[in-house]
């Protein structure tokens, strides 16, 4: 996406089927996915897969249409699906993206991204039965859209970076809010950290793309404020917190002036003795992972 951009290819063509996994139609997947497999017991199969009975309302009904969601076979069935799209995309030399069924098409105007689109919602209606959601589907700048989480930014030479847009990083701060907030009570920050490990290096992982050093820093400062709370939170009482805050290094004076603050465990989190205890190398050691730092390592 990010080269077609910078080759002039600016407006994106951002088309959002109908319920897809609900709509596919058996007969034109099957058609498709008897062009490659010619095994007609696998092909019962797999129409049975298809077919497998719906519980609704405590009864079971037939499934006329559709994939079962969360079935290992659905999106690889979806992707044979959707093959045609990608033919006639390639045949008409458009650049585009696609993963699953999410897809955009990379055009040089909004007039082409308009005939774009209109020829879309034809193609799919006729060829493979398929809906587009007019409502969701739209022609954009290219740092208007999100695609697979992610977006794109210009800088002042006329370049493009991949980022994180706000959506992105507030479902993160969910996932690490329901680990420190609510499971994370009753339990050691260490215990804590380990849990939130696996969640923040997948994360990582899907998201290293990003070229925009803001969409790994703030995540972790969010991170770090979250422990800075919960520490807070387990010592309780001001003598806890000062006896605390002098183990840590802060001095005696400033330990005092920081245990007995009358300011909420949240507001707390940021104050400067807090942060000067609870330092971001403290969680470092505590096996703590950095996705900034991870960030770094590759970016050198």
């Amino acid at each position: 996406m990010k080269d077609y951009v910078e080759a002039g290819y600016e407006w994106i063509v951002d088309c959002d089927l109908a319920k897809f996994f609900d709509e596919v139609q058996h007969d034109v997947l099957m058609a498709r996915v008897a062009r490659r497999i010619q095994d007609k017991r696998i092909l019962r199969t797999i129409r049975r897969y298809l077919q497998a009975g719906l519980m609704l309302g405590g009864l079971e009904s037939q499934r006329l249409k559709g994939t079962p969601q969360g079935g290992p076979l659905s999106p690889l069935l979806s992707s044979i699906l959707l093959d045609d799209l990608d033919w006639e995309l390639e045949r008409r030399g458009h650049r585009f993206a696609r993963y699953a069924d999410d897809f955009i098409v990379c055009v040089k105007s909004r007039r082409a991204g308009e005939r774009m689109l209109e020829s879309l919602v034809q193609f799919l209606a006729k060829k493979l039965r398929l809906r587009v959601n007019r409502d969701k589907s739209k022609v954009a700048r290219a740092d208007e859209c999100t695609f697979l989480g992610y977006s794109m930014i210009y800088l002042k030479d006329g370049s493009t970076r991949l980022t994180l847009p706000r959506g992105t990083l507030q479902r993160l701060r969910g996932k690490v809010r329901e680990v420190i907030g609510r499971r994370g009570r009753g339990q050691s920050v260490e215990s804590v950290i380990k849990q939130l490990k696996p969640i923040l290096r997948g994360w990582y992982n899907y998201y290293r793309f990003a070229e925009t050093a803001w969409s790994f820093s703030g995540p972790d400062g969010y991170v770090r404020r979250r422990l800075r709370w919960l520490c807070w939170r387990h010592w309780k009482t001001p003598r806890t917190r000062r006896k605390r805050l002098i183990a840590l290094g802060l001095r005696p004076d400033q330990a005092r002036k920081t245990a007995y603050s009358n300011c909420g465990p949240w507001r707390c989190s940021r104050i400067p003795g807090v942060h000067q205890a609870l330092s971001n190398s403290h969680f470092d050691k505590l096996g703590l992972f950095s996705l900034l730092q991870a960030h770094q390592r590759v970016s050198v």
